[in-house]
């Protein structure tokens, strides 16, 4: 887009009103950083209840921000920033955070980011501009870590934010080989204005397996007056006192902690961490409350359990595919099903039985076509989802004991019908002159078909609603 179209584009936001909370002040604060696919609201939320006094959300990108719609969704007291195109989330917030979460944001582009800020800086307390993500997303599209390779554009973007938005701006960079030389760039950068600066102890070059340099920030620190917040060195967090520990090493205002976080957020508590039973519970309520998106949610909770996904326990988590299976897991079942039909009932859509959301608008689609409506015409569906953890031995899976059910009653044997969109697979079951097929789309064409004998079975009398409900199986 032209430089003429972007500020054409910038003058349909108006100028927004002065900000009745105060500004977010940087010093002294122990803080949540940014993590991709860790930082959404209710971990962000069970991080502030934990003491952390600043929560950043995950890295999102300007263009996915800017094509966003802000909606407030009164069911869930939340602020939704939507992608129009597929009704994903891009952003979710609530009053609960408004004044100490900070936006991290990856851009490569003043007029964007502006265009960016504009648009949230009445939702958050902060605007953080992303330039240490080493990864090879952000590095090619001109973001993250690219941005220490060219100071002039890093400093345009930040002062660009400084001059014309009313909230604080930070950057979060990674320090330099040389010593010297990360102090150049901090002073270049702090000279636009921004409120703090945060810096991770380590190279771009350089991963969680290597030992950060706390020497490089307690020099970058005695050579600023803004804020230096401390990141990097997780590996020796353990406890609330460790945080203060590396911050004290760094000669920084603040400590910012990712990998510890992830791992028990619980680690901001003073009074000291939680079982890791303890933190799911928390957590999973969170999700539940905030309607958080069932992927996502799983993925926290791989990151709590790391080892005990091979328990028992561990490898049933891994078969779940919705939120309430999942809470089933940890006897949240019934504060799931009572949360999201009391949500249903305030209008919340919700997306409690939506997994793999980069496969929805291919599902979308497949679904609004005149031939699959043509082929589940009559069929009897129902949210059913194919768990085999729940199934012992082979001898007890659905289509076995359909199978053995219509040898039994002299009947035809049943037969599957499935369709394949992608790498997703949904099956129609026939049996004794019905059809049946779940409503969920499966990995894989055996998951399918043992979930359409489900419906079947459940159906025909032969299972037991409640039962299922319970172990997650059906949603309601």
């Amino acid at each position: 887009m032209s430089r003429f179209k972007w500020l054409s584009f910038l003058s349909n936001f108006p100028r927004p009103k002065m900000r009745k909370q105060p500004r977010l002040d940087y010093r002294n604060k122990i803080i949540m950083a940014p993590m991709v696919r860790v930082g959404t609201l209710p971990m962000r939320l069970l991080a502030l209840e934990m003491g952390a006094d600043i929560v950043y959300t995950e890295e999102l990108v300007d263009l996915k921000l800017i094509k966003s719609l802000r909606r407030p969704n009164p069911a869930l007291n939340t602020i939704d920033f939507v992608d129009p195109s597929d009704g994903t989330i891009v952003f979710r917030t609530c009053s609960r955070e408004t004044s100490r979460v900070v936006l991290q944001l990856g851009t490569s582009d003043a007029a964007r980011a502006l265009a960016v800020g504009k648009l949230v800086q009445n939702d958050i307390a902060g605007l953080d501009i992303n330039m240490g993500c080493p990864k090879e997303f952000s590095i090619k599209g001109g973001m993250g870590a690219a941005l220490l390779s060219d100071p002039e554009k890093a400093a345009h973007i930040l002062r660009t934010l400084t001059t014309h938005l009313d909230i604080p701006i930070t950057c979060k960079i990674r320090i330099l080989p040389d010593t010297l030389e990360t102090i150049k760039l901090v002073q270049e950068l702090a000279a636009t204005g921004i409120a703090a600066i945060g810096i991770h102890a380590r190279t771009r070059d350089e991963r969680p397996q290597h030992h950060p340099h706390p020497d490089v920030l307690r020099a970058v620190a005695s050579a600023v007056d803004i804020p230096i917040i401390a990141n990097g060195g997780s590996r020796s967090m353990h406890t609330y006192e460790d945080l203060l520990k590396f911050q004290e090493e760094c000669g920084a205002d603040s400590v910012m902690v990712a990998r510890a976080a992830q791992l028990n957020v619980s680690i901001f508590r003073k009074q000291g961490i939680l079982p890791i039973d303890e933190v799911i519970c928390k957590y999973l309520k969170l999700c539940v409350d905030y309607d958080n998106a069932p992927h996502n949610s799983k993925y926290c909770v791989q990151s709590i359990l790391k080892e005990l996904q091979e328990t028992p326990r561990g490898k049933r988590f891994l078969q779940c595919q919705t939120l309430q299976q999942i809470c089933e897991i940890w006897g949240l079942g019934d504060y799931c099903r009572r949360k999201q039909q009391e949500l249903k009932e305030h209008g919340n859509g919700g997306r409690a039985n939506v997994i793999l959301t980069e496969c929805l608008a291919k599902r979308q689609k497949l679904e609004r076509s005149e031939d699959l409506a043509d082929e589940y015409e009559g069929v009897i569906c129902r949210n059913m989802a194919f768990l085999r953890s729940t199934y012992p031995s082979d001898t007890q899976l659905p289509k076995m004991v359909l199978y053995v059910l219509a040898g039994k009653l002299g009947k035809q044997a049943p037969s599957y019908e499935t369709h394949q969109c992608d790498k997703l697979f949904r099956s129609i079951c026939s049996y004794d002159g019905q059809r049946f097929s779940s409503s969920f789309w499966e990995k894989n064409k055996k998951q399918a078909e043992q979930g359409a004998a489900l419906v079947a079975l459940l159906q025909l009398g032969h299972l037991n609603e409640k039962t299922l409900l319970e172990n997650g199986s059906l949603i309601s």
